[in-house]
C-alpha cells in the first residue's frame, strides 16, 4: 500500500493553483448516439484530491461520461475543461482504465511492460526511454507493490493484482486524472477493500479519481463525493448528502429507496 507520506502525484505541473488542487469541471455536458440521448446538461466541478463515483441505472450514462472525459467520445454541447482549460489540451494528465472483460488478458505482455506503456505519450513516435522514464516505471511498480511480479504475464494476475497494474500504467504516465470503469467488477471482497483503499491513497497525494460504481452499500466508504445520474444530473456533492432516499427514488425508482 501507498504510505501516506510519500507523494506520488508526478505530474508535469505539480502546482495546484486553486484551492483544493487542480479542477475539472464540466460544464453543460450533453451526448446522443444518433437520435438517442445519452447525456444530457451534466454540469459539476471538482478538485484534485477526491474520489467521485459515477452512480446511476443501467443505461444512465455512466460509461458515456466516462469516454468523454477519456477523449474516447466528443459531447454534442457542453464543455469539459481542466484548469480552466479544455481538457483535450492536457490529454497525458488523463489516464483510463478500461472494464477488465475488455482487455485481452492473453495478450504477451509482461507487468513491466504494461506499466512501460504509460510512458508513450510523453515519448512520442521517435525519442527512446532515458533514465527519467526508467525511474517512473520502477517507481510505479515500487508503489503499486508489482516489483516481484513485474515479469508475470498479465493473465497470470489475480482480478486485483491486474486492476494495481493498470493503475502502475497510469501512475508512469503522471496522470494527475485517473477514469476507472466499474473497477470493483469480478474481486472478491479482500480485493475491493484493497482497491477501495488504494483509490482514497491515490486520491491523498493529489488526484482526482473518477469511477463509475453500482454498489450503493460500499460507495460512502470509497468515495468522498458521488454524481447520481439519470441521463440527466439528479444529484451532485458529498456521497453521504448524494445517496438519500429521494435521490435514490428519482435515479432506480421504488427498489432502490433504501439501503441496507
Amino acid at each position: 500500500m501507498v504510505s501516506e507520506h510519500e507523494h506520488i502525484c508526478w505530474g508535469h505541473d505539480h502546482s495546484h493553483h486553486h484551492h483544493g488542487g487542480h479542477e475539472l469541471a464540466v460544464q453543460q455536458v450533453s451526448a446522443r448516439y444518433g437520435d438517442v440521448v445519452a447525456l444530457e446538461s451534466i454540469d459539476f466541478s471538482l478538485h484534485c484530491g477526491h474520489t467521485l463515483a459515477l452512480i446511476g441505472p443501467n443505461g444512465a450514462g455512466k460509461s458515456t461520461l466516462i469516454n468523454l472525459l477519456a477523449g474516447l467520445q466528443k459531447p454534442t454541447a457542453g464543455n469539459i475543461l481542466w484548469n480552466g482549460n479544455p481538457l483535450h489540451n492536457t490529454r497525458h494528465e488523463i489516464a483510463y482504465m478500461p472494464q477488465r472483460t475488455e482487455v485481452d488478458w492473453r495478450f504477451p505482455i509482461t507487468v513491466r511492460e504494461l506499466v512501460e506503456m504509460g510512458r508513450y505519450p510523453a515519448l512520442g513516435m521517435w525519442r527512446t526511454p532515458n533514465r527519467h522514464d526508467r525511474e517512473i516505471v520502477e517507481k510505479a511498480l515500487d508503489a503499486l507493490q508489482l516489483t516481484q511480479l513485474q515479469k508475470r504475464q498479465i493473465g497470470e494476475l489475480s482480478g486485483g493484482q491486474q486492476q494495481r497494474a493498470f493503475l502502475a500504467r497510469a501512475l508512469a504516465q503522471e496522470a494527475h486524472i485517473l477514469l476507472l470503469d466499474e473497477p470493483f467488477t469480478g474481486l472478491d471482497v479482500p480485493g475491493m477493500e484493497s482497491l477501495g483503499e488504494l483509490l482514497q491513497s491515490l486520491a491523498s497525494e493529489g488526484r482526482l479519481i473518477i469511477a463509475s460504481h453500482h454498489d450503493l452499500n460500499s460507495a460512502p466508504r470509497i468515495f468522498s463525493h458521488s454524481l447520481l445520474l439519470k441521463k440527466r444530473r439528479i444529484a451532485f456533492g458529498t456521497t453521504q448528502e448524494v445517496l438519500t432516499a429521494d435521490n435514490l427514488l428519482a435515479a432506480f425508482g421504488q427498489q432502490h429507496i433504501t439501503r441496507s
